[in-house]
């Protein structure tokens, strides 16, 4: 009988717009606000926003282009492609497609995930699924978001926290222990309508006046969102990392999803992870959507702040609402 293999990240990358907004230029746009009050609230000082001509499937082109040549891994090599984005280039054809033929890997199945700002960790446990199955599989997990597109400016508890980005991880088999020990998946439908966008879809199809109430923004409780992720988020990293027989205080780092410089603060000492090293990049991107974790997982692999063998724990968590947890031993090639 065929051993089951580790799998694990071969490389990353990421890939942010060059267009950089201060929070002194964002105040010019958002109202009643100052760039101390955004930083204070946030611990964000500036975030990216894509030109005009750039669409998610460029960023994630970027980003997957990045991570095959951070692994050295030709992209007629992938397997699978998948793209975890909640703002694609347009509803029909899936984000993957463009991104496959934009980066030549015409042998790989594709296909978006939409998981909002879990999305990068759902999409690391479905390559790990695939691999699993199929040992010889080389499996791309890209995360993009473009939410500059979809803020309203006139929503401060919104339009300060995000920006665009897109990260990626090539995930295949690794030797023993390297690779993931084990993921942690958790949805609760029940609280979906804390983050939404309420017209677009079937429910509401677009119409002139849907566009003339604003109803194709983004919109979320931030208050109900924090208190989301303080009650739901440790027990699910609890829950991992006591089936994986690993004590709080042996994690080496923690990635989390960078939704609020103060609420992951929060987080980590709620967690009992305070001597992790917590890796930051909200401070000049912003809230990325489901880059977040994938761009700041790229910044400490490529910093070299991951040794071999060092425990690193993931967490996405978002829309949904969903909260997605990973634990990996490092592997650097």
């Amino acid at each position: 009988m065929q051993s089951i293999p580790r799998v694990g990240i071969l490389g990353t990358g990421s890939y942010v717009p060059e267009h950089e907004v201060t929070n002194e230029a964002l105040v010019e746009r958002v109202t009643d606000t100052t760039p101390e009050w955004i930083s204070r609230k946030t611990l964000i000082e500036a975030r990216r926003f894509a030109g005009p001509e750039e669409a998610t499937s460029d960023l994630a082109t970027r980003a997957a282009a990045a991570a095959l040549e951070n692994a050295g891994i030709a992209a007629d090599r992938v397997d699978y492609l998948i793209v975890s984005t909640s703002t694609g280039d347009s509803p029909q054809p899936p984000t993957a497609s463009l991104v496959q033929h934009a980066i030549g890997a015409h042998r790989a199945a594709c296909f978006d995930i939409n998981v909002v700002c879990a999305g990068f960790v759902f999409g690391l446990a479905l390559a790990n699924s695939l691999v699993a199955v199929r040992p010889d599989a080389v499996v791309l997990v890209v995360a993009a978001d473009i939410y500059s597109r979809i803020l309203d400016f006139g929503d401060r508890r919104t339009a300060i926290l995000f920006g665009d980005g897109a990260g990626a991880a090539v995930v295949g088999a690794v030797p023993a222990p390297y690779g993931l020990v084990d993921v942690e998946l958790v949805t609760r439908g029940d609280a979906h309508e804390l983050i939404h966008i309420k017209a677009g879809g079937s429910r509401l199809p677009a119409s002139m006046e849907t566009v003339a109430d604003g109803d194709h923004f983004f919109r979320m409780d931030g208050r109900g969102v924090r208190d989301f992720v303080m009650a739901g988020v440790p027990p699910v990293l609890e829950a991992l990392l006591k089936r994986a027989g690993v004590a709080a205080g042996q994690v080496d780092h923690f990635v989390p999803h960078q939704a609020n410089g103060v609420m992951i603060q929060e987080l980590v000492d709620a967690a009992g992870l305070t001597s992790a090293r917590t890796h930051l990049v909200l401070d000049r991107y912003g809230n990325t959507g489901s880059a977040s974790a994938a761009v700041a997982l790229d910044t400490a692999a490529r910093s070299g702040a991951l040794g071999s063998g060092d425990l690193v724990l993931l967490a996405g968590f978002g829309g949904g609402m969903s909260v997605g947890a990973a634990l990996l031993r490092w592997y650097a090639a």
